[in-house]
């Protein structure tokens, strides 16, 4: 930049040495090329983050645009009052939109029990958490139907229906804000500081937040940063309860968790479960062992379904047997 205002008035001075220019014209074109030339030059740099940020908001807008297959307010949907959470899965054919060419399932049924808690066993890909948002309706199968109470989940009133089910995943959803915004989000209804600390007690979380400086006031931050992994889980065990949901879905809830955390989480959720229609998807085994049923999925199919002695007795001709003998080779 030196060398060009350098050169600038080289160039000038030679022009007003020979009466072309003016001491007023020169500074005038002066300033004027230096600041549009430096501001073109800015925008020259910026043309790659330009096209990014083009492409950005594009796809924001499609986002934003795009009509859902599912309708969550669909007015002729039912609001029932009571649902007892007995769950049917019959003859589903299911595969995920973005992977139409890999069938999950082909005929698959299973039958959940009301106020019995199910554990989903078996290899990675088998369909586990499929049956999960398939109970959630995060998706439609393509064929078959997935009934509550005996009726069609699709005849439901999404937002509704989902009232009733509450959901613990292995990365459980927090949000910025505190852990008080965090345990009541999504009630339904206006709750006291006494209710929240009734659920917290229930979740095991009560006794860490209690000795955090702000207590319940304490900022979680993003996706729930500021705690660690056995604190969300029971932040996120807290809301569900306070939900008091009838059908409780445990996406492997506790496989990202320490020894140490994953005892005090579990020791949560099997309070929790009792009395409630429970659906478990676990690759620990050992934390499955007292539902009432487990089923073991493999490529899509139930290949057997009993309690963990039943399975068991089955010996080494049992799939269940096999799973634990991997994790536990001493256990059988």
């Amino acid at each position: 930049m030196p060398c060009i205002w350098a050169l600038d008035f080289w160039y000038a001075g030679i022009l007003i040495c020979d009466g072309q220019l003016g001491a007023k014209a020169l500074f005038q074109a002066y300033i004027i090329l230096v600041n549009t030339g430096k501001v073109i030059a800015d925008a020259g740099t910026m043309t790659n983050d330009l096209a990014k940020g083009t492409d950005a908001v594009r796809s924001v807008f499609a986002v934003l645009d795009r009509n859902s297959l599912i309708e969550p307010e669909d007015l002729d949907g039912e609001k029932p009052e009571i649902i007892t959470g007995h769950i049917e899965i019959h003859d589903v054919d299911f595969a995920y939109p973005s992977r139409p060419d890999i069938m999950i399932f082909r005929g698959f049924s299973i039958d959940i029990e009301v106020g019995k808690s199910t554990a989903l066993v078996g290899q990675s890909g088998s369909g586990k958490s499929t049956i999960i948002g398939l109970i959630e309706r995060f998706y439609d199968p393509m064929k078959g139907v997935v009934k509550v109470d005996g009726r069609d989940i699709r005849l439901y009133h999404l937002r509704t229906l989902r009232k009733y089910i509450a959901l613990v995943n292995q990365e459980p959803a927090l949000f910025a804000g505190t852990i008080r915004e965090n345990i009541i989000y999504g009630a339904s209804r206006e709750v006291n500081e006494s209710e929240v600390i009734e659920v917290a007690k229930a979740a095991n979380a009560h006794d860490f937040i209690a000795v955090l400086k702000d207590g319940y006031a304490t900022q979680c931050s993003d996706r729930g940063v500021q705690l660690s992994g056995g604190q969300k889980h029971r932040v996120a065990i807290a809301r569900a309860i306070l939900k008091n949901p009838t059908i409780l879905l445990l996406d492997e809830a506790t496989s990202a968790l320490d020894s140490q955390s994953e005892k005090v989480v579990q020791d949560a959720l099997e309070r929790m479960m009792v009395g409630r229609t429970s659906v478990v998807v676990a690759h620990r085994l050992s934390t499955i062992q007292s539902c009432n049923t487990i089923a073991v999925l493999e490529k899509g199919k139930v290949v057997e379904k009993g309690n963990h002695s039943s399975l068991l007795a089955k010996g080494l001709s049992g799939a269940y047997y096999s799973l634990v003998s991997l994790q536990e080779p001493n256990s059988p």
